[in-house]
């Protein structure tokens, strides 16, 4: 089976670029062909540099505008000819038009269960808003920030104990599951996103997104 050809973009430490690696090496169907980072000092690009994939450097700090920096972005990217693109980590609110260029090839890790607590800060507001479970989603990117179609999900409950910093560490274990996941699907060709920005696994619409069983935390 030939590799799918992915680019991986972070701003930090990587531990989803890691689980991705490590998936690479074990059966994950995919040739990472570079990571790229807006942050020179992010972690990620040591743990990329180590794998021995290129790695690729786009401060935004030097670009006027947001959409001076996506469309550089886009040109880096496109230079290594990927299939697939990957965010992990990147804390970067994207452009429309960048968005649209990579319209069903784009994939983000979320760490919620999404529609709940898009964008920042999720694990201390789903403390504060006393959630009974919390979790991580695999999902399409769209326009709307962590808005778009959600392929998978994986939950763990939230303990009488838990701080924002336990729940985060219990959760960052589903992503390293369901972010290979996803990758899998997609590399096998077995998942997609139609017209109507509808998931697509194994040939059916999924009217609602995979929830992987709960392990024990």
């Amino acid at each position: 089976m030939s590799k799918l050809p992915v680019v991986v973009l972070i701003s930090g430490g990587g531990t989803n670029l890691q689980a991705i690696i490590d998936a690479a090496k074990e059966d994950l169907p995919v040739e990472i062909r570079a990571v790229i980072s807006n942050k020179v000092d992010a972690y990620g690009l040591e743990r990329a540099r180590r794998a021995d994939i290129p790695v690729a450097i786009l401060e935004h700090r030097q670009f006027p505008d947001r959409d001076g920096f996506d469309t550089a972005l886009a040109r880096l990217i496109d230079s290594y000819q990927p299939q697939l693109v990957l965010l992990a980590g990147f804390m970067r609110i994207l452009t429309p038009g960048f968005v649209h260029h990579y319209h069903g090839r784009m994939l983000n890790i979320h760490p919620s269960l999404l529609p709940d607590f898009q964008g920042l800060h999720t694990h201390q507001r789903a403390l504060e808003a006393e959630a009974q479970k919390h979790g991580a989603s695999v999902h399409f990117v769209t326009e709307e920030l962590d808005g778009g179609p959600v392929i998978v999900q994986a939950s763990v409950p939230v303990l009488p104990d838990d701080d924002a910093e336990t729940l985060a560490a219990r959760v960052l274990q589903k992503e390293h599951v369901i972010y290979p996941l996803a990758v899998r699907w997609f590399a096998q060709g077995r998942l997609s996103l139609n017209g109507r920005d509808q998931v697509v696994l194994d040939g059916k619409t999924l009217n609602s997104p995979v929830q992987l069983e709960r392990t024990p935390a």
